[in-house]
């Protein structure tokens, strides 16, 4: 049976190229890993985003346990047959899910309960009371049988007090022992009988001191990768560039490093500077929805009145299935009479662009050229 291995193939600085092995194919890093909360990347196909150069989705087990069920799910043969996707997949736990969906109150009662034992909430969908804890967000994502599975964990608010923080932490480090100590007691093993690995997942919002210890605790555990989350929630960029500066010498080198939510071509190629591997983030699909579309001289909004005639492809030398047969007009026409083949064209666009720019990325590691690599395309960018 095939675990869960790690390569660390080269260092350019802090910048890192690796392998990641796992039951359902080889990873390249730094990777970007599409949004597929539901079992889907918006608009997209499985094979399309296949085609695009995807290496690894993401799911999200707050909306799959919610709809269509895991039990559905489990009797499809896990996530990978019930969505028809053969390469790795990597679930959240949806920790982050209950505490964003679920914040502030409804006739004066809170949504969100949270205690040592877990958090009580009540589903965006219909109000009904839900119970998530360490123990069953494990079972849970062995259920679905993701090939990497994440801790539940707390994740405060960016403008939290130090108190609040120091809190949150504390009970995200707890739960992450109980769910250690869960999937031990399992094998790792998914209901599919597949390895599954594990990541911890470090919090502290914008506290150095935090971040430190927390960094520190969740390195010396037995997780197959460490993960950072609370970040890119409404921190500057500065911040959270200064978190990864401080955790990074503390961050085990033998260990994939996972960058939670984020996603823009500018915070994915400074935060590889600082010796992140994976990615994930939403805003690709978000503002392709929307008509916004990624090159490499920055963002084009196709509702802007200038491309309604431009017969160019979004970008002269992409080779996505939107730059190759279609132009900036027609794409722009289908954006203004909301036909959903435009957001298909625009979604296809954005995900591979950022497939090809991690693609280039991990040329530039392997050359020793990629702080040129970096500094070219950023100073093209708009920020």
């Amino acid at each position: 049976m095939q675990k869960f291995k790690f390569e660390l193939i080269k260092r350019y600085g802090k910048a890192r190229l690796a392998k990641i092995t796992t039951p359902h194919g080889d990873i390249e890093t730094p990777v970007f890993m599409p949004v597929g909360t539901l079992g889907s990347v918006k608009t997209a196909s499985s094979e399309e985003v296949e085609n695009l150069g995807a290496q690894i989705i993401l799911a999200n087990n707050y909306h799959l346990y919610l709809r269509p069920g895991l039990d559905l799910i489990r009797k499809a043969g896990g996530i990978h047959q019930f969505i028809n996707w053969p390469k790795p997949i990597l679930t959240d736990s949806g920790g982050f899910q209950v505490f964003s969906l679920g914040r502030g109150s409804k006739n004066g009662q809170n949504l969100v309960k949270i205690h040592d034992g877990g958090v009580e909430f009540r589903s965006h969908l219909d109000g009904s009371k839900h119970f998530f804890t360490p123990e069953n967000v494990i079972g849970m994502q062995e259920k679905i049988g993701a090939d990497i599975i994440m801790c539940l964990d707390e994740c405060a608010p960016h403008d939290s007090s130090h108190k609040y923080a120091f809190d949150a932490m504390n009970r995200t480090h707890n739960w992450a022992t109980r769910c250690l100590k869960t999937h031990d007691q399992n094998k790792r093993l998914s209901e599919q009988g597949h390895y599954q690995a594990l990541f911890g997942i470090i919090q502290g919002v914008i506290y150095d001191d935090l971040r430190i210890d927390s960094a520190r605790f969740i390195s010396e555990q037995a997780f197959d990768g460490v993960a950072i989350g609370g970040l890119s929630v409404g921190e500057s960029r500065k911040e959270m560039y200064h978190i990864l500066g401080i955790i990074e010498p503390i961050l085990p080198p033998g260990k994939p490093r996972y960058l939670m939510g984020v996603g823009s071509p500018e915070d994915l190629l400074e935060s590889i500077g600082y010796g992140i591997d994976m990615f994930d983030c939403a805003l690709a699909t978000r503002i392709a929805r929307n008509g916004t579309v990624w090159t490499r001289n920055g963002k084009l909004n196709l509702n802007n009145a200038q491309f309604s005639a431009d017969l160019q492809p979004i970008e002269v030398n992409c080779d996505c299935y939107a730059c190759q047969n279609y132009s900036r007009a027609y794409i722009a026409h289908l954006i203004r009479e909301k036909e959903v083949l435009g957001i298909r064209l625009t979604t296809l666009h954005n995900l591979r662009f950022l497939m090809k720019l991690l693609e280039e990325t991990r040329k530039a590691i392997k050359e020793e050229r990629f702080n040129k690599f970096k500094k070219d395309l950023l100073q093209h960018f708009e920020k």
